[in-house]
């Protein structure tokens, strides 16, 4: 099953495109993770994507399109693959309808509240970088580390102006990409405001699981 996660951050695309792939034993292509590896193994791709990003440049549609296409050629992926993090844009979803075709696109559904209530609910331990959450994952004692004791801190992207400036963004570059694929007939919408376990059942329906 050839499947594309759409959601804005904090909706969880990570955890559940983690899930689907554990329950259809397809890989979970995740754009970030190809540009460290590519990056990492300095491959011919990654090489390119490094001089760009020393640069400080961003990274060129048809860069991204090929590294997508080579990942998408590997035998793992003959049965299927879920893509998360790409396409963000219409001429990258018109460039993947030319490497593979598509069973279906799930568009992770959530309030901004909620949205913003999950993301700038984070901290992190500066001293040991143990992840907190203060509605889902709270410290023993409010602002410290369990392990260590150190004051626990905000991230810069989990401020709310971040966070705002972030789903801003998300709503102005994928709205279009969400019209696209609907018109298409490919896009269900998955309600990602309830419990993980409800959004995964959720899912699990829509993909006759």
């Amino acid at each position: 099953m050839r499947l594309i996660f759409l959601g804005p951050p904090g909706a969880g695309k990570g955890t559940m495109a983690s899930r689907v792939k554990d329950l259809l034993k397809v890989p979970h292509v995740s754009t970030g993770e190809l540009f460290r590896e590519n990056v990492g193994q300095g491959t011919p791709l990654g090489l390119q994507v490094k001089a760009i990003m020393d640069r400080g440049d961003l990274v060129p549609d048809e860069v991204t399109v090929a590294m997508v296409k080579d990942r998408l050629e590997r035998d793992d992926a003959r049965k299927g693959f879920i893509l998360d993090g790409f396409p963000r844009t219409i001429p990258q979803a018109e460039a993947l309808a030319g490497i593979t075709e598509l069973d279906g696109v799930l568009n992770l559904v959530c309030s901004n509240e909620e949205l913003i209530r999950r993301l700038t609910g984070r901290r992190f331990c500066p001293t040991c970088g143990r992840i907190y959450h203060i509605a889902f994952m709270p410290p023993a004692k409010e602002g410290r580390c369990d392990d260590d004791g150190s004051p626990l801190k905000i991230r810069d992207d989990d401020t709310l102006e971040a966070v705002q400036n972030r789903l801003n963004v998300y709503v102005q570059s994928t709205e279009p990409l969400i019209a696209w694929y609907r018109d298409l007939g490919l896009l269900r919408d998955i309600d990602a405001s309830v419990a993980p376990d409800a959004v995964f059942d959720g899912i699990k329906a829509v993909l006759g699981r």
